[in-house]
């Protein structure tokens, strides 16, 4: 009898996944040692809250931005004091530092004196900017310092928002290329380019656009996106649909929250499009009227006891005995629940059942076992959490 080719996967826990579609080719750039674009792993960004010249409150945050996973963090450089304290903070960050200026020519230059990773430019609020880009352009050369043209549809340039009426999509990429084209006029061709606007329709359609037009790498962002529900949702429903496209080569999620919370969005939109290896994944269902535990409460401390888990790692926290075995069999770790007690499976096998009281502790313990055997370094505060558990029958 000829065996039926079904399509289920033979390799059982193979988190790999099938790109949506292939990444636009783009320039690549070399930002601080983190490369942009040219196929290079799309990087996650954040920006600093802190004031700038305050430098050790600024080098802190960048350590809890780095520790949370960013790669390229952005500080605002709005007075000299600021622009004093960019050598400090570019020499002791972790990741590359990009000074962002508005308003004052000077201070691009002072931030390419001072080392840093990248320069990004609004050349819609600086004074007499373009008059300038033959100067910026030769010193970011000499030190071979990238430049970011970053359009706002806040700070959209005057003349642009005369002929359009306002910041359209077309009105946000001819900014951009407007000015890419004055760089390029003194050979300078080191961009990355980003058109935000606060619409993820617009920004999604203005990203489309500038993708058909140029090849500099992109920097994705949804502009004053919001709180963090709001902004978290009109990030990812933007990315996801120009990242599905192989649009974009970085992103920053902007959220009127702590910066950290942005890094983890952002990581979580690309781990969640198969964009990046995945970390820690939760499966866990809605729950329902079949549910016969508290999924929720489960899911969140399972979520909160794993948290800081160096691995990737799937694991399946399921309320009934409908779709749970399946997905804790197909999980590296899970439970199958059910009348107050719950199913462990660990690489697709059945290893004991626990009461529900005992559910949280178990996959945490399980966890740390699977971690430590894959050589894993764990925090200190999971250390020593894989001691033997009771079987209870």
């Amino acid at each position: 009898m000829t065996a039926v080719n079904l399509g289920i996967p033979t390799k059982r826990h193979d988190h790999e996944i099938e790109p949506l579609a292939p990444r636009k080719q783009t320039r690549q750039l070399n930002v601080g040692g983190v490369l942009v674009g040219g196929g290079a792993p799309i990087s996650v960004q954040s920006m600093t809250t802190t004031r700038t010249s305050d430098i050790g409150a600024t080098l802190q945050q960048i350590a809890e931005l780095t520790a949370t996973g960013c790669q390229i963090v952005r500080v605002a450089c709005p007075t000299q004091d600021d622009a004093d304290a960019l050598k400090v903070i570019a020499k002791q960050s972790q990741i590359p530092v990009i000074a962002d200026i508005h308003f004052q020519p000077k201070y691009v230059f002072a931030a390419i004196d001072a080392g840093c990773a990248a320069v990004r430019v609004n050349p819609g609020n600086i004074k007499q900017f373009d008059d300038r880009v033959g100067e910026i352009a030769k010193a970011a050369k000499d030190a071979g310092t990238p430049i970011r043209i970053g359009v706002n549809a806040g700070s959209l340039d005057k003349r642009l928002l005369q002929k359009y009426g306002k910041a359209t999509p077309e009105a946000l990429v001819e900014s951009a290329l407007w000015e890419a084209s004055l760089f390029e006029e003194h050979d300078f061709r080191d961009i990355k380019i980003s058109v935000k606007h606060n619409d993820p329709v617009v920004m999604v359609k203005a990203y489309r656009l500038l993708s058909e037009q140029c090849e500099y790498p992109l920097h994705l962002g949804v502009t004053e996106a919001g709180p963090a529900f709001q902004g978290t949702i009109k990030s990812a429903a933007a990315f996801g649909a120009l990242l599905s496209e192989g649009i974009g080569d970085t992103i920053r999620v902007s959220l009127s929250a702590p910066p950290v919370e942005e890094v983890k969005v952002g990581n979580q939109i690309l781990e969640s499009l198969g964009l990046r290896e995945r970390g820690l994944e939760i499966v866990s269902c809605p729950s329902c009227g079949r549910a016969q535990v508290d999924v929720y409460t489960l899911a969140e401390q399972v979520t909160a006891g794993l948290e800081g888990l160096p691995v990737p790692l799937r694991v399946a926290v399921m309320g009934c005995v409908v779709n749970g075995p399946g997905e804790a069999r197909e999980a590296d770790l899970g439970v199958a629940s059910g009348n107050g007690r719950g199913q462990i499976f660990v690489k697709g096998e059945v290893i004991r059942t626990v009461p529900e009281s005992q559910i949280v502790e178990t996959l945490i313990e399980e966890a740390v076992k699977l971690a430590e055997q894959m050589g894993a370094e764990l925090p200190e505060e999971l250390r020593g959490l894989a001691g033997p558990v009771v079987k209870v029958h």
